[in-house]
Parts: structure tokens; C-alpha cells; sequence
């Protein structure tokens, strides 16, 4: 049987600073015998200027993107921001225009790697890991774009060895939402600082979460607050959980 070809979509906050987390996520991939084709010269998805208004620059971004992923693979990435802005918000921004038709294909072959793993592939992990304890922190646009929260819990209630312990809050947002940690930097402090109360209730040993940038934003919180919560990326954790790490 001819492996599986995926294209493989870094994100810029997971190449500049979670870069052994993309080296992780490939090693899942290659588990299972899929062939991973890494474009070099990839960009960022175009969010934050998306965001901030900026749609016909934006564009520009969308149509480079579009045009870089040129045949016909699954596109997975290892964030729900970035696979919603790909899976959705092009979709929206190229709408009624000449290239609807084209985002809609471009979108369509989308995954976030957990729901690659879990609804494509239909992974199943053996635990070699000792007991512990977890909680999961749900990035909004993984919760309410790409919608791919479930095949994430899937994977990390798969593993025998490992107690999730959900979040009171779960689907409040930690303060980061990109751009807007910037502009409302306050704002974003308390609730950062609601989200780690949560997390410190749940009286666990890990934190996981599946975005880099929620994951940035958490952890130096809790750095500055003395907050004895080690983090691990969900595919740093899931490696390490089955010995490919």
C-alpha cells in the first residue's frame, strides 16, 4: 500500500519557538506510516493581520498559502488557530469573489494533527508512561473554529496511565487571542490569572494545551505567580507517553 503524503504546516509560533514540539508532531505522523512533506519556505497563515483588520493584505497571504499547498494532500497543523483561519476565515475572506472556489478546495484538505490522528488515521496509544495526573486547556479558535477539542481528549483518554481532570472554566479564554494581549494588556492579565486559579484548583501535575500561543501566554503567568504546574505541549506529551521522544 502507498503511504499516506501530508503536508506539513509549522506555524510561526511553533517554528520560532516550539520547534522540537513540530519535530514530535512528524515523529506521530511517521509512526504510522505517513510520508511528510515539509514546504520550507512556508508563512505565516495570516491571522493577525486578519484580526487586526487588514483583509486585503491578508489576502495576499491567503492566495501565497493557497497556491504553496499545491496538490491535493491533507494540510495538517499542529494549532486550532491556524487551522481555523485556513479551514474557515478564508472561506469568509475570499467570499464572493473569484477565488471562493479555490479557498473552499484549499480548506477542505485541512486537519489539526489530533483530528488527523484520531478520525483519519483512528489512532490508539499504548501508555508506557507512569501515573499522572493532567488537565487540558482548550484554545478557543481549536474550541469554537476548527472545533477539534474532542479528538484531542480522545488521544489523551486513550492513555491508561493518565487522569484527565477537566477545567471548571475550560472554554473561557486565557487573555491571549493574539493581538488583543497587546492592545488590552490588563484585560488580558486577570484573565490569564482567572485561567491559572482554575488550573491550581484542579490540584494536577501537568498542564496540556495544543496551541503554542495560549501556551506562551499561560506559562510566563505562572512563572511570574510562582505556580508549581509543569506544561507540556499535547504532542510533546503524547510522544513522550508511547517513547518516541
Amino acid at each position: 500500500m502507498q503511504a499516506k503524503k501530508v503536508y506539513f504546516y509549522a506555524t510561526c509560533i511553533g517554528s520560532a519557538a516550539f520547534a522540537d514540539t513540530c519535530v514530535n508532531a512528524i515523529k506521530l505522523l511517521q509512526k504510522e506510516g505517513v510520508e511528510v512533506i515539509f514546504k520550507k519556505n512556508q508563512t505565516c497563515c495570516g491571522q493577525p493581520s486578519y484580526n487586526s483588520g487588514y483583509y486585503e493584505e491578508t489576502k495576499q497571504v491567503a492566495l501565497y498559502n493557497m497556491r504553496l499547498f499545491d496538490k491535493d494532500y491533507p494540510i495538517v497543523l499542529l494549532s486550532g488557530s491556524c487551522t481555523g483561519m485556513f479551514r474557515t476565515d478564508y472561506k469568509e475572506l475570499f467570499a464572493d469573489t473569484q477565488y471562493y472556489d479555490e479557498a473552499q478546495r484549499f480548506s477542505a484538505r485541512v486537519y489539526e494533527l489530533s483530528e488527523y490522528l484520531d478520525k483519519v488515521l483512528g489512532v490508539r496509544y499504548e501508555d508506557k508512561g507512569e501515573k499522572v495526573r493532567i488537565t487540558w486547556h482548550s484554545n478557543c479558535h481549536a474550541l469554537r473554529s476548527a472545533q477539534c477539542i474532542s479528538s484531542a481528549k480522545t488521544l489523551l483518554r486513550s492513555l491508561k496511565n493518565v487522569d484527565l481532570i477537566e477545567l471548571a472554566r475550560e472554554e473561557e479564554c486565557c487573555g491571549f487571542g493574539g493581538t488583543f494581549s497587546v492592545k488590552e494588556p490588563e484585560v488580558s492579565n486577570a484573565m490569564v490569572s482567572c485561567k491559572i486559579e482554575d488550573i491550581k484548583a484542579r490540584n494536577v501535575e501537568y498542564l496540556i494545551a495544543g496551541d503554542a500561543g495560549c501556551a506562551l501566554n499561560i506559562t510566563g503567568a505562572m512563572r511570574k505567580q510562582g505556580v508549581n504546574v509543569r506544561f507540556m505541549h499535547l504532542y510533546d506529551f503524547l510522544a513522550q507517553r508511547i517513547g518516541i521522544a
